[in-house]
């Protein structure tokens, strides 16, 4: 049996959830919250399973209950389920350990499914939404380029390394991503370290890092 919190403030779109979840044996719908603050106390309470959470409501909204349950909870599922489709709110829910984003327009079998899937572990997002994160990522990436670039006065093939560094590549997956020759891949690692004033990957990251956050 899948237990299903349901978080929502507007109560005739919860009933109709309740409805359509409760015609599923393998569910039991064990709470309804209206605001992110209940769904917090309710997760405490009831321990479900999967929370399905509506993002815009009162008093804490979906994506700080979400990173709050996840903290508290980590093992309990967070599907977003809203009309809401802006790309911070995606990002911001799923980088908070949401398990995917389900947009209210979602057929009563495709939701059952979707409960189903996040309960056993996986990712769900549809493809307008996947296409909105993959565009928002690409966004994040760019800008990170430009700091890099302006700061230390990298080429073009450097700054992919550096990123590559900074997301804990090693330098052998690095060669083989960019159809490197490991001594080639070593030679601008180096002139990286160079740039960048240090002698150490673990500098290295710390230096970045301190560049993209500031």
């Amino acid at each position: 049996m899948i237990k299903v919190l349901i978080v929502d403030d507007q109560a005739i779109l919860a009933d109709g959830i309740r409805s359509v979840l409760s015609s599923c044996p393998e569910f039991e719908v064990v709470g309804v919250a209206s605001d992110g603050t209940m769904a917090v106390a309710a997760t405490e309470k009831y321990a479900p399973d999967v929370v399905l959470m509506d993002i815009r409501m009162p008093n804490m909204n979906g994506v700080l209950a979400t990173q709050e349950i996840k903290r508290l909870h980590p093992d309990t599922k967070v599907l977003i389920l809203t009309t809401f489709d802006d790309s911070d709110y995606i990002l911001n829910a799923i980088n908070y350990g949401a398990s995917g984003y389900l947009l209210k327009d979602i057929s009563a079998s495709a939701l059952i499914d979707a409960v189903k899937n996040a309960y056993a572990g996986d990712t769900i997002l549809p493809a307008k939404i996947a296409k909105r994160i993959a565009d928002a990522a690409r966004m994040v990436t760019a800008d990170k380029e430009i700091r890099l670039r302006r700061k230390f006065a990298l080429s073009e093939r450097e700054v992919e390394i550096a990123l590559m560094i900074y997301d804990g590549f090693t330098n052998k997956q690095i060669a083989s991503a960019l159809k490197l020759t490991d001594g080639t891949a070593r030679n601008y690692i180096s002139s990286i370290y160079e740039k960048l004033g240090t002698s150490s990957r673990s500098e290295a990251v710390e230096r970045m890092r301190s560049a993209l956050t500031t």
